[in-house]
């Protein structure tokens, strides 16, 4: 598994921490499952943002 760096406010950094020991988690364990429940809410927009665009485009050459 790689590592990286990642920079964040030490308040938000606190916030982070405090919520994985409330949730018994690593902090990367955390951050790792917030980055995936985002990266699949981006996907679900593009796809319907992609279905929008082609309904709009078969209305114009409809």
């Amino acid at each position: 598994m790689a590592k990286i760096l990642v920079t964040m406010p030490d308040e938000f950094l606190n916030k982070v921490d405090g919520l994985a020991d409330k949730e018994s988690r690593s902090r990367s364990e955390l951050i790792r499952e917030a980055l995936k429940n985002y990266m699949r809410r981006v996907s679900k927009e593009q796809l319907k943002n992609a279905s929008r665009n082609a309904e709009i485009l078969e209305d114009i050459l409809g």
